[in-house]
């Protein structure tokens, strides 16, 4: 079966991109947490926090300055290079 996914963005012309492998487990690694600053997002990600630690999860967090707009490219880097898996918050 193939899957289809979907990406929400506003590309003219969509890229091919690979799946990722996903995580076998969480212990021993650094997530990231990205709050896009929608409301209630830090909220979430705190309890998402407190439930990742507990499965051995070390949790780096990052925001975005604004909703409305994509994730700077250095935030995207930082993150690429410190995490082993990122998730990103979105709450309202």
């Amino acid at each position: 079966m193939t899957d289809i996914l979907l990406d929400p963005t506003a590309e003219l012309a969509a890229q091919a991109r690979t799946i990722l492998p996903r995580l076998t487990s969480l212990e021993g690694k650094t997530i990231g947490f990205l709050d896009i600053n929608k409301p209630r997002g830090k909220e979430l990600l705190d309890r998402l926090q407190v439930r990742f630690e507990e499965l051995g999860a070390t949790i780096k967090r990052y925001s975005k300055p604004t909703m409305t707009r994509v994730a700077p490219l250095a935030v995207k880097q930082q993150i690429a290079s410190e995490c082993d898996a990122v998730v990103e918050a979105l709450a309202d």
